[in-house]
């Protein structure tokens, strides 16, 4: 196992240390969440974790966990969740969000929404202290609207492509049949709150990649000496 792995994994194995027995967990999607996944069946498996539910965000994790024996329900048959974990591909110092870089956001922020408490596991170069200065917002927008939202966000001051597959011809299709803009802004995020609203008032958007105000914990893996390790940052303020 690489280096970069096993920083993973000790981020997904602190992870399930959160889970208790009885709980309904939201299985996050994305490469450290599939780690946290497969130790979760471990646990589930040995007997240490009993009576476990989980909620998958993305039909990835739902075929892993399948294939893994974890027992499922659907998010539609909970009213809460006990705990997610998921990852995220940008992470400020106020624990904002940007997610969907897998193109499963939708899924991911339904069922954060519905968690008690919401657990992101990333490695450090996550972490950044403005959000969209280099990784691009992902906003899902029926098929027959992509232009238009592309045009409405432009008046915005977002520069959006639509985000392409790479081992097919073609847009990349999301779990519920639509495309993705992946927008930049050229001053990053300021508001994430605010834009995060006004992005989801364009007639067309399903949702936008933004988590705000969702997060309760942090789980940060680095390399340091060539050995992996664990920190938990703080919230600023």
């Amino acid at each position: 196992m690489d280096l970069q792995t096993q920083m993973k994994q000790i981020v997904a194995d602190a992870a399930i240390k959160e889970v208790e027995e009885g709980m309904i967990v939201g299985l996050g999607s994305g490469s450290t969440a599939a780690l946290m996944i497969k130790s979760l069946a471990e646990q589930i498996r040995s007997g240490k974790l009993k009576n476990i539910m989980g909620v998958p965000t993305s039909f990835q994790s739902e075929v892993l966990a399948l294939e893994l024996n974890i027992p499922l329900i659907d998010l539609a048959s909970v009213t809460q969740i006990d705990l997610a974990i998921d990852g995220a591909d940008e992470v400020d110092p106020d624990f904002q969000l940007i997610k969907g870089g897998g193109a499963c956001h939708v899924r991911e922020k339904l069922v954060a929404s519905k968690a008690n408490k919401l657990l992101i596991v990333v490695d450090e170069t996550k972490l950044v202290q403005n959000l969209n200065l280099g990784f691009p917002l992902p906003v899902e927008v029926l098929p027959s609207a992509w232009k238009q939202v592309k045009d409405i966000v432009s008046e915005m001051g977002g520069i959006s492509n639509l985000r392409m597959a790479t081992k097919k011809a073609g847009p990349v299709v999301t779990d519920q049949g639509n495309l993705i803009l992946d927008v930049l802004f050229s001053d990053g995020i300021k508001d994430p709150k605010d834009l995060e609203m006004s992005l989801n008032n364009i007639p067309g958007v399903l949702e936008n990649g933004l988590f705000v105000d969702l997060t309760d914990k942090v789980l940060v893996g680095r390399i340091e000496n060539n050995v992996p390790v664990l920190f938990t940052p703080s919230k600023r303020g």
